[in-house]
């Protein structure tokens, strides 16, 4: 097949972004000539991220429905309408071989037009616990790329590919400890916790560690600490303690993954997924706050099996403490940890989702 086109939909949070954009590199690096168009909601991370990423990308004007009564929720009727017509018209004047959607409201709309047009689409669904998008688009997708077992009962049997979820290429091939140590200017005879967020940050995680800092400290642990964007003005001045590195952003995650011996982190997809590549012994401090609770369903599917410790926001005040001095102070601990995730680990999803999107094409 010469030039294929491909519309490439899905964002709202990185969670979304990331995936589409791998899957659009990987496409791209099999056929050099093919054409692509992302297509995303307005005002939300995406319209930045893509185009940063090399790609061409078209705003819809749509957001998700808010848990209470608000003005957007009013509009959301109208929006409904706008997306689809608009997809109807970027879909027609495209002329995509296939539509690829992985989640958010936009590739709700984008995807559902090219089904009623007749062309193929594929879902890749990230959690544990699918959004109500995917859920919706489900029936009529031509295929469904998921990253865990047991989604029978969201999704048709026959139609479900498990291939996980694609992860930044460099995290595949190990970064060196040394290079990472002199990255990040660390101490090569302390232990090293990272603790990480999400892009955005997440505020009762740094809340602990602003509480437990003089306690990891106590413990000869040097810490390096991802707080998010919009939470950096309110603990970057811990940045004045030894042995304390605060950031908004990390930029070269395999150095950082290469220095950890121990992470914190949220339970997000993408998170989960990478963390199973690098194979870091993990809390998981799920986020309660999102739809349908599946960050909790996403650490609960490493921490049955073994491969990581899962501790709720609710427990937090009286068990995170003796959680942490047991793991940072027992090898044999994290290294049982480290062998149960990496064997969760999935390190060609990016590949395997891109040979179902292929044989749709031919």
């Amino acid at each position: 097949m010469k030039n294929p086109r491909f519309i490439i939909s899905g964002g709202g949070t990185g969670g979304h972004i990331y995936p589409a954009v791998a899957i659009a590199n990987e496409l791209k690096s099999r056929f050099p000539e093919a054409e692509f168009l992302f297509v995303g909601a307005k005002d939300k991370m995406e319209m930045q991220k893509v185009p940063h990423a090399g790609y061409a990308i078209k705003g819809l004007w749509i957001s998700g429905i808010q848990r209470k009564l608000t003005l957007d929720n009013a509009m959301f009727p109208l929006k409904l309408a706008s997306s689809m017509w608009n997809s109807f018209k970027i879909i027609k004047s495209f002329k995509p071989d296939v539509v690829i959607g992985t989640g958010g409201f936009a590739s709700g709309a984008v995807l559902k037009a090219a089904s009623m047009l007749n062309i193929p689409t594929v879902i890749q669904e990230q959690n544990s616990y699918p959004g109500i998008t995917n859920k919706l688009l489900a029936k009529r997708a031509n295929k469904i790329c998921v990253a865990y077992e047991n989604l029978e009962r969201f999704f048709p049997k026959d139609k479900m590919i498990l291939t996980g979820n694609p992860v930044r290429q460099d995290l595949i091939n190990e970064a060196s400890k040394s290079e990472a140590f002199a990255y990040f200017n660390l101490d090569a005879n302390k232990k090293t916790l990272l603790v990480l967020g999400g892009s955005l940050g997440a505020r009762r995680i740094n809340q602990l560690i602003e509480k437990e800092l003089d306690f990891f400290l106590s413990q000869n642990i040097q810490i390096i600490w991802q707080c998010g964007k919009l939470y950096l003005n309110d603990y970057v001045k811990y940045n004045e303690k030894a042995n304390v590195q605060v950031v908004a952003f990390i930029d070269r995650m395999d150095l950082v993954y290469a220095a950890a011996d121990v992470v914190i982190s949220r339970s997000g997809a993408s998170s989960v997924s990478e963390l199973c590549i690098v194979g870091k012994p993990t809390i998981f401090i799920p986020s309660p706050n999102v739809a349908e609770d599946h960050q909790t369903k996403n650490a609960k599917a490493i921490s049955d099996k073994n491969g990581a410790i899962l501790i709720k926001e609710s427990e937090l005040e009286a068990q995170f403490e003796n959680i942490f001095s047991d793991l940072i102070s027992n090898e044999s601990k994290q290294a049982e940890l480290s062998q149960n995730i990496k064997k969760l680990a999935k390190p060609n999803a990016t590949k395997d989702i891109v040979e179902e999107i292929i044989k749709l094409i031919n």
